[in-house]
């Protein structure tokens, strides 16, 4: 994977990190006017919780904004010395799964802002390109798709190669799974929210935990399992039953499809 050319910019009291893909240099008065536009409520509400996803026109671009709230007074000083921002992580994972051939919506750059002589983390943002996915996870739940197997087989094989890769999405929900069937048939995956990835190997049961916050349906745990299994060498039968009763531990019961 490349590197990307970081831009600094330090001041007195606030210092700031900006870094863009080399794709988007243009980008960095846009980056930088980020907090005002979100003081601002400028753009479309995707998400607002812990943190808030707007949708911005930029000239002829579509920019999501990902803007992490304020850590807590000690994760402040963690974040200014000892780790890098959810943001720079959102970053650099997304590049890496780009890198790996696992499709993600096209990363544009992170903004950081310190206080307290650069010891104090303040807020960060992450921006991408607006997915080219139109379909999330959960709206399988909400309404009819004819290709839904195909989508679940496909979220098997791409689970597989993050995997076979040491890489497991922590946040790997209904919310963070996008899929569009092209015009050939095949369907497109995007992961989104990745500033929490685990690194390490993964067998069989460890792989199949991490769908236990996928709510699914027994046939869709089937199809799952059957491709992820089919992908890595495993056992089809064993990857349902694990991938099964993972999720009936998540909350205590496994989400019915109607």
């Amino acid at each position: 994977m490349s590197l990307t050319p970081r831009a600094r910019h330090k001041g007195f009291l606030h210092p700031t990190t900006l870094l863009l893909h080399p794709q988007f240099g243009d980008l960095a008065d846009f980056m930088r006017s980020l907090p005002q536009r979100m003081k601002q409520g400028e753009g479309t509400v995707i998400h607002k919780g812990r943190n808030e996803l707007r949708l911005m026109d930029c000239g002829n671009r579509q920019l999501v904004v990902k803007a992490f709230r304020q850590p807590n007074v000690v994760n402040q000083f963690v974040y200014g010395t000892l780790r890098p921002s959810k943001a720079k992580r959102s970053y650099d994972n997304a590049m890496l799964l780009l890198s790996l051939g696992i499709g993600t919506p096209q990363p544009v750059g992170y903004y950081n802002l310190r206080g307290l002589l650069g010891l104090r983390f303040d807020l960060s943002y992450y921006v991408s390109l607006r997915s080219v996915c139109t379909h999330r996870y959960q709206e399988l739940f909400e309404r009819h798709f004819d290709y839904e197997e195909d989508v679940l087989r496909a979220i098997g094989r791409l689970t597989a190669k993050l995997h076979d890769n040491r890489l497991a999405h922590k946040d790997y929900g209904r919310a963070n799974i996008l899929f569009e069937r092209q015009p050939d048939g095949e369907i497109l995956l995007e992961l989104v929210d990745l500033n929490r990835m685990a690194v390490g190997p993964l067998d069989v049961r460890a792989g199949c935990k991490n769908f236990e916050r996928l709510p699914a349906t027994p046939q869709m745990h089937r199809w799952m399992a059957e491709a992820y299994a089919e992908a890595r060498g495993f056992d089809a039968d064993e990857c349902y039953r694990l991938m099964t009763a993972f999720r009936a531990t998540q909350d205590g019961k496994i989400d019915g499809k109607y």
